[in-house]
């Protein structure tokens, strides 16, 4: 099964919340109900996030009640901006959203069923296009991993960040698919423990071999030669940076220093290359994630905390990037926009 599905009119999603101890499926039935998973982090991961929006929207549009096609376009609206507010950083979630009403707003004139058809069918496009892109990126980015490599990812950037395959994991898979022997170095992820709760999750379903290490460990494995390259995702690719979960920016530089190939897989809809670093809202996120672990407070009460849900790293630092079209260097990814 895919990480989300649509089926006739509930969105059914895995809750990443309850990993790795249950797997339990979300079932949405309206756009808010997606919007709150999303703000919580039930449903998260940017390539996911884009079609979980393409899904909310799908959602207003399959239960509307609008009697004619300006009233559909509003309520449309309406909850494209619900959505827009669940978080500021990543660039599907707006892709998404942008694509699914740029459509509706394309093709004034028809009946309310024939838009409602409309962007339900746009928002399973845009999933199935995400599940092929992601098998592309692994084609693509396998070629980059040789046999006996120890590959380092930081958060999670496998299937369950996207509809189907994954991203960095998923040229992780490809690679395992193609019978290379590697395995894999998984940086915990803190604040939310992605990497320890989902990754190595992932992984180990997978039956991949790989290591859980702190944040704090990845300069101590690179020293000792234990880390042949870096693969990560990213929730945005602005024109000279990738916006990434926080604690990227810190493991590029290592590489850098290490001399470790530092790769960033994504797909196109996670491009935003007409913009820049200066541009970007970075995400806050609530301050107990860090002052409490395992729902239990660690620092004193009234501690200041800076938790930043992203961090930005600048594309000198990043040795290729791979997309369903191929491996580009950093100089010529601003050209995928003239092509796109």
């Amino acid at each position: 099964m895919r990480t989300i599905e649509w089926e006739n009119g509930v969105v059914v999603t895995v809750d990443q919340t309850k990993l790795p101890h249950r797997l339990v499926y979300l079932r949405l039935r309206s756009c808010r109900a997606v919007a709150s998973a999303i703000r919580a982090m039930k449903i998260r991961g940017a390539p996911l996030i884009g079609a979980a929006a393409a899904y909310g929207l799908a959602l207003t549009a399959f239960h509307s009640k609008a009697a004619d096609e300006q009233e559909f376009l509003r309520q449309l609206c309406a909850s494209a901006e619900v959505l827009r507010g669940t978080r500021p950083t990543g660039s599907n979630l707006f892709w998404a959203v942008d694509r699914v009403v740029g459509r509706v707003r394309e093709s004034r004139g028809v009946s309310v069923g024939a838009l409602r058809e409309l962007v339900v069918g746009e928002a399973v496009k845009i999933a199935d296009e995400d599940a092929a892109g992601n098998r592309k990126i692994g084609e693509f980015g396998s070629r980059l991993i040789s046999d006996g490599d120890s590959v380092l990812t930081h958060c999670n950037a496998g299937a369950l960040a996207t509809v189907e395959y994954g991203t960095a994991l998923g040229v992780v898979r490809a690679a395992w698919d193609q019978g290379k022997s590697i395995s894999v170095v998984v940086t915990e992820t803190r604040p939310m423990l992605q990497g320890a709760r989902l990754t190595a999750y992932e992984l180990k379903s997978a039956g991949v071999p790989f290591c859980l290490i702190t944040d704090s460990m990845v300069g101590y494995v690179m020293s000792k030669g234990m880390v042949s390259n870096v693969v990560v995702g990213a929730d945005r690719i602005v024109r000279d940076a990738v916006v990434n979960k926080i604690g990227t920016y810190s493991v590029a530089v290592l590489a850098r220093v290490h001399g470790v190939p530092f790769y960033v897989a994504a797909p196109l809809s996670s491009f935003d290359l007409g913009r820049g670093v200066g541009d970007v809202v970075i995400e806050e996120r609530d301050a107990d994630e860090v002052a409490c672990f395992c729902g239990k407070r660690v620092a004193p009460d009234g501690t200041r905390v800076l938790n930043p849900a992203f961090d930005v790293t600048p594309m000198r630092y990043v040795t290729a990037v791979i997309c369903e079209r191929g491996v580009y260097a950093p100089k010529d990814v601003v050209r995928l926009v003239e092509t796109s």
